[in-house]
């Protein structure tokens, strides 16, 4: 039977290693490539101009690649539930193909939508694609749970071994047979959104650094795996927070919208390393895609993982509610250079170094400012490129020292962290030009510059730049007390997760990841 088949895109933004799309061409007669904007979806909602911007070009992108095929990408508005009854009846559809999403609402959304198809008499495939491993697959390995450890995750996928190969995209060979949909709509229809359709303005935009797409995400790849020795030697800690050239890939936007293959990514690092002495996880590239499997695997078998309340490993912690230090932390003027232009990055750009991320999340949460994890989530979701559902909750977890990372007495100073790879304060100076003029010696602490520096550089502190909203090395210990009670009143711990501090009394087995990290780059 020749079957009229929609692909649904929805991550997976790309043509390349994209085993759903090739399900859908085969015995197909006609086929629908389609992306819907359904404004339920949480990845449509808390979103920034910058993601927007992304995702746009990266559907361009992609319609681009199925017009070199003799096809075209369909963009429909409207919820997922309501969208595909329309098109299974209009265009006599009788296949649905797509990849799966380990997401709850995607999960929910998918079990909907199948339900539909089924009325519908419509078949639908899904294929595994977004991660290097099926999810369940790795959590029925573990007894039903998710490993709650980096080192567990590794014992488990040794035992199912390497991650599949990828697989090519498909050619004109193998579509010379496949008509696109041609419906009678005019091509407004179903075209690419702009911003302004979209209702946002342009105009806010600064450059675009990083472009979304398919092309561009194999062209960086290729650009970094030609730096075999860069690739072989790097390990994550060493790499710096306030370079002003980013000092990591920047995929992870590519991977979060699908444009980038993990396996793809996985196994052009395994062919540069091959024969060559490398770094090992969990601070190798390999290490991060690792990292990347290991949220997506807690974020899919931990019930409530994005919240506090009714997640299992979740510490409960009495944060405090307080809306204007939260507005000055998201805004960029908590009084700290550090942290505010690491905040002013994240909002022109779209992207932070990771290191970068931990500094902020920790002043927010339980190094300064004692505000849930749940609220710098929130933010990171709408500012981020790179937002990604399992790993935003998952990082804030761990930064927060609410799961995972239990070593909550090691704190981020928001002065000194910064003056370890950047002395002069160049980073500073790029994101926040107001401080440009300052002595190096008080870049990091313009407040404690006397009146004639602050003069001199046209910056007087209080006036023209806020002071610190908190003290930082009073705060700080008072906040670690907190961290200390709110521990203390954990019923029990994971037999799997570290205890929260060696004199507590309870014997570690084997080093933790973070003490490992922490040999790499200690804390200040």
């Amino acid at each position: 039977m020749a079957h009229t088949c929609i692909h649904w895109f929805r991550k997976g933004l790309r043509i390349h290693d994209n085993p759903a799309l090739m399900a859908a061409l085969q015995d197909c007669k006609e086929i629908c490539p389609l992306y819907v904007l359904d404004p339920d979806d949480p990845n449509n909602t808390n979103v920034g101009i910058n993601r927007w911007r992304f995702l746009i070009g990266s559907l361009k992108d992609l319609d681009c690649s199925l017009r070199k095929l003799n096809s075209r990408l369909f963009v429909v508005r409207g919820k997922s539930e309501e969208v595909f009854p329309k098109l299974f009846q209009k265009w006599k559809v009788t296949r649905l193909t797509y990849e799966y999403d380990t997401e709850p609402f995607s999960l929910q959304r998918d079990k909907e939508v199948g339900r539909l198809a089924k009325e519908f008499g419509v078949e639908v495939i899904y294929k595994v694609s977004h991660t290097l491993y099926n999810i369940e697959r790795v959590i029925e390995e573990n007894n039903g749970k998710p490993p709650l450890t980096f080192n567990r995750l590794q014992t488990l996928i040794k035992r199912i071994g390497p991650p599949k190969r990828p697989i090519p995209a498909p050619n004109c060979e193998d579509m010379k047979d496949i008509k696109t949909v041609s419906p009678e709509e005019q091509q407004e229809n179903y075209g690419i959104p702009t911003l302004k359709q979209l209702g946002l303005d342009p105009e806010c935009l600064f450059a675009e650094l990083f472009p979304g797409g398919e092309s561009e995400a194999l062209r960086r790849l290729d650009q970094y795996m030609e730096r075999k020795e860069w690739v072989c030697g790097f390990e994550k800690p060493l790499t710096s927070p306030n370079s002003l050239q980013p000092s990591t890939t920047v995929l992870s936007p590519y991977m979060t919208f699908g444009c980038l293959s993990a396996r793809t990514f996985w196994w052009k690092l395994t062919d540069v390393c091959q024969g060559r002495k490398h770094s090992q996880p969990p601070v190798s590239l390999h290490g991060q895609l690792l990292w990347r499997e290991f949220y997506y695997t807690a974020g899919m078998g931990i019930a409530h993982f994005n919240k506090m309340e009714g997640n299992s490993v979740c510490t409960q912690v009495d944060w405090d509610s307080n809306p204007e230090f939260l507005a000055a932390w998201t805004e960029a003027r908590t009084g700290f250079p550090f942290i505010d232009a690491i905040m002013t990055q994240l909002r022109q750009e779209g992207w932070i170094h990771h290191l970068a991320r931990h500094a902020v999340a920790c002043f927010l949460t339980r190094g300064d400012l004692w505000i849930s994890w749940e609220e710098g989530q929130k933010v990171f979701e709408e500012l981020l490129l790179d937002a990604d559902w399992s790993l935003n909750a998952g990082n804030w977890l761990w930064l927060s020292a609410s799961a995972f990372f239990h070593q909550y007495f090691r704190v981020y100073s928001p002065i000194a962290f910064g003056k370890k790879t950047d002395k002069n304060g160049d980073y500073i100076k790029r994101y926040l030009p107001l401080l440009k003029k300052f002595p190096a010696e008080y870049i990091y602490e313009p407040w404690k510059a006397p009146r004639s520096v602050q003069e001199a550089a046209g910056c007087i502190v209080g006036k023209d730049y806020p002071r610190p909203i908190v003290e930082h090395d009073v705060i700080s210990k008072k906040n670690i007390k907190r961290m200390k009670v709110a521990y203390s009143k954990r019923s029990s711990l994971s037999s799997e997760e570290p205890p929260a501090n060696k004199k507590e009394g309870v014997k570690r087995k084997a080093p933790s990841v973070v003490d490992m990290l922490m040999k790499k780059k200690k804390m200040v």
